[in-house]
């Protein structure tokens, strides 16, 4: 994402850069947009040109270009834009040396002048633009991405179909029954059956439950004569 941005900022200002240059002198006090497009291929005169009919028309077609590219995020398209502004500005730079027997660069102001130097630097700045962007290769590689992918199955696929194992199968033994943690006095301390039928010993010194019972009642309860 970040280097898509940055491949349109640098794409957009090299032609912007190729679009302004037609309007600068070229070749002595000559401006780009005097220059016509016909000239390339006929060979250069000193005929005028109308605005459309000039230099400016491929620039202005190279910046349409780049402007589908950046919307369409397509570095190829943004490729196609430089090499455009590149090619016709060479174009003219051979067209112009074989007209004029040689190109020089003179420090009087004659010569090639800062409008060339500009389409040239626009052209540049396109391709770059273009090897800064990413594409749209790795939009869609994210989008496909899965955030969670499916575990593969290990299970083989047989016909006919085996039986899957009964819930028997996963039981498991019960819990170990847990030790006693009291080990005091007391611990090996009788049921309650055997309390209720222990023998009570009585004031009388008898040990057997009935014969007790029956001297407690009788002490208290004497019999009537």
């Amino acid at each position: 994402m970040i280097r898509n941005v940055l491949g349109s900022v640098v794409a957009l200002v090299g032609a912007a850069a190729a679009v302004q240059s037609p309007f600068h002198t070229w070749y002595n006090d000559r401006l780009g947009r005097d220059y016509r497009v016909q000239d390339l291929f006929d060979g250069i005169t000193g005929v005028s040109s109308s605005v459309l009919g000039s230099m400016l028309a491929p620039f202005l077609f190279a910046a349409l270009v780049t402007l589908v590219g950046v919307v369409l995020r397509s570095r190829w398209v943004v490729a196609v834009a430089g090499l455009v502004v590149i090619g016709f500005t060479v174009l003219w730079m051979v067209r112009l040396g074989q007209a004029a027997g040689s190109l020089t660069v003179g420090g009087d102001g004659s010569g090639l002048r800062w409008g060339v130097a500009q389409a040239l630097a626009g052209g540049v700045l396109l391709l770059l633009g273009a090897l800064v962007m990413s594409g749209r290769r790795g939009v869609r590689q994210r989008r496909g991405a899965e955030p969670y992918p499916t575990p593969p199955d290990d299970r083989p696929d047989t016909w006919p179909p085996t039986q899957e194992p009964g819930p028997a199968a996963y039981t498991s033994p019960g819990p170990e029954p847990e030790a006693d943690p009291y080990t005091g006095p007391g611990r090996h301390r009788a049921a309650r059956d055997d309390e209720d039928t222990a023998e009570s010993p009585v004031q009388d010194g008898s040990t057997h439950p009935v014969q007790g019972e029956q001297r407690e009642r009788d002490r208290y309860h004497p019999p009537h004569p």
